[in-house]
């Protein structure tokens, strides 16, 4: 009998998450459109709007016109290449090796894809200008690019500098990467960003470490390609950002004043407050489509847990299930993220403490189940536990998830992840996530 009940709440919660799921498919078309918006502009024309900044990037803005091409405007602002990093600046990636140029391209020859996580091919279609330049290492295989779009003006520039970092979080256009830290520039130009990526390529992971900043008229983006076993430090791409921006500032404003520095801060993101950026889920070798955000069912739990946010009076909760849009995968497959807040610290522990009682406890208590740890958290002010839990489904057969659960100041997050035939992800991945989804709780209220 409780194999029936189990298999029929199985069975709801697969066609919740088809139901999720086609709702994230349409939300990821969106995103991949670049949700245009038709507006009427002066004269009674009309303009598509990009939502994340700047005017729909298809048409003549793909075919080179608008940033690429350069006839368009009498400005004199980076009206040529010398105002790119050389290959001296380069060295700043790394002193071991040769540096040198690839390649330098002008709007007209700027790629859809020259940076990872780049969703169209400018940020402003609008803009002035565009350059691209790429280096290569052949010692240490690195690569690199710096890539500036010139905006008319800097309220302009600002608009693609929100639409850039949109992207890092959103990171639609890759596969199978993941956001694996990101930091706060201060001291250069007028605000930046640096994103490191951990691209799944084999034995050893392609970091790719990328920077955003705004410089009065100008965004720059300047990006390190290298081949690792951990996560670089953001120093090179902090020094190789610095030395980019004396090199275009004195032209497009925004120089910015202080000591170039980088600290340890999570990306914006236009998620949900309190949940995770798509970008900061891990890895799954089978899955090749990009995770999307769709709102989920709080109370979606095992038989473990025997509680939940509402139980627990909460002041406020609320679910949102990541899913992979267009992936080969089962209708159950997807990772739900419940954020709670309560009224103090004490509460959102004891909380977090109760189920992790009961999960410790669930083999005694459910006949059918066998639970075992997988890791704690205890570090940053986050609290938590993560398991790895199997039941007996009849026929000899097992149904398995991923539990876990942490504490953060008055926050607490809840996550389950049904783990399916080549569709899992490691213990410590699952409690790395854990430790994210905590960090970004904060911002629920």
């Amino acid at each position: 009998m409780a194999g029936s009940h189990r298999a029929q709440r199985g069975g709801g919660r697969a066609a919740a998450r088809e139901a999720r799921r086609e709702k994230a498919r349409k939300r990821n078309q969106t995103i991949a459109a670049g949700v245009a918006v038709v507006v009427l502009v002066g004269g009674g024309g009309i303009a598509a709007l990009n939502a994340f900044g700047g005017d729909d990037s298809s048409g003549d803005a793909k075919k080179g016109k608008g940033p690429g091409d350069d006839k368009s405007s009498d400005s004199k602002v980076l009206a040529d290449d010398k105002g790119l990093l050389d290959v001296a600046g380069a060295k700043a990636l790394g002193s071991t090796g040769t540096w040198s140029v690839s390649a330098t391209a002008d709007g007209s020859g700027a790629g859809d894809h020259d940076y990872v996580c780049q969703s169209q091919r400018f940020a402003d279609p609008s803009g002035l200008r565009t350059w691209v330049r790429k280096f290569a290492n052949p010692t240490t295989k690195d690569s690199a690019v710096q890539y500036v779009e010139v905006s008319n003006d800097a309220a302009a520039a600002e608009k693609a500098y929100g639409t850039i970092v949109g992207w890092f979080s959103q990171c639609a256009a890759e596969k199978r990467t993941r956001l694996n830290t990101s930091y706060l520039l201060s001291g250069m130009g007028d605000k930046g960003w640096i994103a490191v990526f951990g691209q799944a390529t084999g034995p050893k992971t392609r970091y790719r470490t990328i920077s955003v900043t705004l410089a009065g008229q100008a965004t720059l983006v300047v990006e390190h390609d290298t081949n690792g076993t951990t996560p670089p430090k953001p120093d090179a791409v902090l020094n190789a950002t610095a030395a980019a921006l004396q090199k275009i500032c004195p032209q497009t404003g925004g120089c910015g004043s202080g000591t170039p520095a980088a600290k340890a801060s999570l990306l914006p993101t236009s998620e949900p407050a309190g949940f995770m950026a798509p970008a900061e889920l891990p890895i799954i070798a089978a899955v090749d489509k990009p995770w999307v955000s769709t709102p989920g069912k709080v109370g979606n739990t095992t038989q473990c847990e025997r509680t939940d946010p509402k139980k627990a009076k909460a002041a406020k909760y609320a679910t949102q299930t990541y899913l992979a849009p267009g992936a080969k995968v089962p209708t159950e497959f997807g990772l739900d993220d419940t954020v709670a807040r309560f009224a103090s610290p004490n509460a959102a522990a004891a909380y977090v403490s109760l189920v992790r009682k009961n999960v410790d406890g669930c083999q005694k208590a459910v006949s059918t189940a066998k639970v075992s740890s997988v890791g704690t958290i205890s570090t940053g002010g986050v609290k938590g536990e993560a398991w790895e839990a199997s039941f007996e489904t009849g026929s000899g057969k097992k149904a398995r998830f991923r539990i876990g659960v942490a504490a953060a100041g008055n926050h607490a997050v809840y996550l389950l992840f049904p783990v399916l035939p080549d569709l899992d992800i490691t213990d410590s991945a699952f409690v790395d996530t854990l430790r994210r989804a905590a960090e970004r709780s904060a911002s629920y209220k």
